[in-house]
């Protein structure tokens, strides 16, 4: 048996800013191999690429997600067609660029980060969710499913309360498919108004290990719930 060795260093090994590694390029072989481990990239400019595992994680358990009761109307109302994998590439580079004041209004979604998850997306384990109304996208988000784990990367909106629709949608589609987690990665106001919570790093790591045992859920992703369905979701309680 030949056992493979990780490219990466073990992520308690990161430093006080969370840093795992610094170098490489974001391909897809390298992408998985990271998101397993509980690593994700983040370019910085004017520096090699970044690899992180943060202490603590933000992290949400989908069947225990709060979805507020405004946006459980909106869902319901069906002003959103939410949809799967059908504009990846739209999303993708949608993402990049949204205006995000936090980071000075650059963004972190390089062409090289949009060709590795791109190829992601092609093998089935990068998702797209999308947003539309009256046929034009109007916002989205994406990330990586690995196990009963949704890693997410990036959202953007191009209208009021398009990307939180989407995000609702992916939520109860998750906790209907026994997901255990989404690894939101940084805390922000907006995803702990969800139901996100801080836990510690190696609380994470173990969980994560847990949840890769699940059988992934690759190829094209088609919703058991669309977003009208995902407000009676809500109402009716997980």
């Amino acid at each position: 048996m030949v056992i493979r060795r990780s490219p990466f260093p073990q992520p308690l090994r990161a430093t006080p800013d969370g840093v795992v590694a610094v170098g490489g390029q974001p391909t897809p072989d390298l992408l998985e191999e990271a998101y397993r481990r509980g690593i994700f990239p983040w370019p910085q400019e004017g520096v090699p690429l970044l690899w992180f595992c943060p202490d603590p994680r933000f992290v949400l358990e989908p069947h225990r997600a709060h979805i507020a009761r405004s946006l459980q109307k909106e869902l319901r109302r069906g002003r959103f067609e939410v949809t799967a994998d059908r504009n990846f590439p739209e999303v993708i580079r949608a993402c990049a660029e949204q205006a995000r004041p936090d980071q000075g209004g650059g963004t972190w979604i390089n062409s090289e980060m949009i060709a590795g998850y791109s190829a992601l997306h092609e093998q089935g384990i990068a998702h797209s969710i999308e947003a539309r109304i009256d046929g034009e996208l109007v916002g989205g988000l994406y990330g990586v499913s690995l196990g009963a784990v949704f890693f997410g990367e990036s959202m953007f909106a191009h209208t009021d309360n398009a990307s939180k629709v989407c995000f609702a949608t992916l939520l109860a589609n998750l906790a209907r498919w026994g997901f255990r987690l989404v690894d939101c990665q940084q805390e922000t106001r907006h995803l702990a108004s969800f139901g996100a919570e801080a836990w510690p790093r190696p609380r994470f790591l173990t969980e994560l290990r847990q949840a890769l045992k699940v059988p992934t859920r690759r190829g094209a992703w088609t919703l058991d719930l669309g977003a009208v369905q995902a407000g009676e979701f809500w109402r009716d309680g997980v």
